[in-house]
């Protein structure tokens, strides 16, 4: 079943960046979620995405939302990303893609002449009684942050 707007945030648990080691989804209920799926740690695109969502990441504790990146690189691979560039808020790794199969994200892609399976940017924000308020599919980096943050400020 794949989560549409309306629908509850998933009861889900993925390993965390962090102190917090796991993360179970609907223990977030109660504050705003901005959950965004990416492709990799360390490449161009999601390099620029995290750096954006940090930048904003104090407006968006402000309005009461947390940040939590997901992607299926693994909790290492994802300390020494969000240590490198500084990010705040926590990722999740999806290995088994449990998250991308409930967010339906996983997407045939081509590269360099080769099919390979990877996650369509994207991004679901969550109101703080644990509805999916929005989301974004296919999202472009580019100004991406500032607009969810306005969608965050608007509920």
């Amino acid at each position: 079943m794949t989560v549409s707007v309306g629908d509850m945030i998933p009861d889900l648990e993925l390993a965390a960046t962090g102190d917090e080691a796991q993360i179970r989804l609907r223990d977030l209920i109660g504050q705003k979620v901005v959950l965004y799926f990416y492709p990799k740690d360390n490449t161009p695109g999601c390099t620029q995405e995290g750096q954006d969502f940090a930048a904003l990441e104090d407006e968006f504790r402000a309005h009461g939302a947390r940040i939590l990146g997901i992607s299926r690189d693994t909790v290492r691979k994802h300390e020494n990303f969000r240590s490198k560039y500084g990010f705040g808020f926590t990722l999740l790794a999806d290995v088994d893609e449990a998250a991308c199969g409930a967010f339906d994200v996983i997407r045939e892609k081509n590269m360099y002449g080769k099919k390979v399976r990877g996650i369509e940017r994207s991004t679901f924000l969550f109101d703080s009684e644990g509805r999916l308020a929005r989301e974004w599919r296919k999202t472009k980096v580019d100004g991406h942050a500032a607009e969810v943050l306005k969608a965050v400020k608007a509920l």
